[in-house]
């Protein structure tokens, strides 16, 4: 039976959504199903009329797949269940939403997005009966029931170029560098790239640290002939006290955002080394999905459709132990992910003579 399915991108962008729509789309081609592209997230199902637009095999030549963002536009601003209006109060809009997805006549719809956007998307698609099956996709790589998440193998290659490129620069002047990656409050990014890169100190949220053992690193490794070292910092580390760093911007909302600059002079302080300090921010967001990004969309999204042809709603898809399962989307939810300090992963830092801090 031919069906008409939706598919919208939440949250923050990464590379490999694209890749994530294509598969939908072909995918459900093959069925000879319908894909209509909502634009905008949520935001595009608050206008007055939906902003939606068909979406066929043809403009998926090849092309699209390569670039990063979204080309149906995303949004992570505006919970719908308290939605801030122009007079300062807040106001539940879910109904507009549920009406104009009912407009579009759609059978299913399909959320790509990160916890923040499963959670929302998956509370819509019950008050409104809707049909919905999640594709995980988030830098941080801190949804649950997955392990790996469209965006983090992109994230996490850029910067270990960063780090790369850094590293002859902190060579040539004798200097400590210090890369503060994103990750919100996970700090998957900053471990996989302090590891892949050659970091000296690699500090994470889930992790605490003292100033005093990063700095007995740094001139330790000073002391064995090297001139130079190289920090990797999660955005989401915190000063010793417990206070984190946040920065308000002009829409007035907070992010993290500070901690790089504040280890870089208190490392200059305390080990007499010139430091200098790079704020990664949103390049990691935006750059060409790595064959790995665009694999693991390809995979997630023929199984999405699947699982729409099977009736199976509810459901988020997942990658575990080399193959894509589905789980439920409330698990994923609940299951938050962040680093374990027992980790492999922390383990191998450990084993390489990595600092974490403590």
């Amino acid at each position: 039976m031919s069906k008409k399915i939706g598919i919208l991108t939440s949250g923050g962008d990464c590379a490999g959504l694209n890749a994530v729509i294509r598969a939908v789309v072909h995918s459900a081609d093959q069925k000879g199903w319908e894909v209509i592209g909502i634009l905008d997230g949520t935001a595009g199902l608050l206008k007055e009329e939906p902003d939606a637009r068909k979406l066929t095999s043809r403009e998926f030549d090849g092309t699209v797949m390569r670039m990063g963002g979204t080309i149906l536009g995303t949004t992570n601003k505006g919970d719908p269940f308290h939605f801030p209006m122009p007079d300062g109060t807040f106001k539940d809009r879910t109904g507009e939403i549920i009406a104009n997805y009912k407009k579009l006549g759609l059978d299913a719809v399909v959320g790509i997005g990160g916890d923040g956007s499963h959670a929302i998307l998956r509370k819509l698609a019950q008050v409104g009966g809707v049909p919905m099956v999640g594709i995980p996709k988030t830098i941080d790589n801190d949804i649950g029931e997955t392990e790996n998440s469209v965006g983090f193998d992109t994230a996490v290659s850029v910067a270990t170029e960063a780090l790369d490129r850094l590293q002859p620069t902190a060579a040539s002047h004798d200097r400590v560098m210090i890369l503060e990656v994103m990750g919100r409050d996970a700090g998957h990014i900053a471990l996989a790239t302090g590891i892949a890169g050659g970091a000296d100190v690699i500090l994470v949220p889930e992790i605490g640290y003292d100033l005093e053992k990063i700095a007995e690193k740094i001139q330790k490794v000073k002391a064995g002939g090297r001139n130079f070292a190289l920090v990797v910092v999660s955005e989401a580390v915190k000063k010793p006290d417990g206070e984190p760093f946040w920065v308000t911007h002009a829409d007035g909302q907070k992010r993290y955002g500070g901690i790089g600059n504040y280890l870089g002079e208190q490392i200059a302080k305390i080990t007499g080394s010139e430091a200098r300090v790079t704020v990664l921010g949103h390049v990691q967001r935006g750059a060409q999905p790595t064959y790995n990004d665009r694999l693991l969309a390809s995979a997630f999204g023929v199984k999405a459709v699947q699982l729409i042809e099977e009736g199976k709603f509810d459901r988020m898809v997942a990658w575990k132990n080399r193959e894509v399962v589905d789980v439920s989307i409330e698990d994923a939810i609940a299951a938050y992910q962040e680093v374990d300090p027992n980790s492999t992963l922390v383990k191998t830092a450990r084993g390489l003579g990595i600092s974490l801090g403590d």
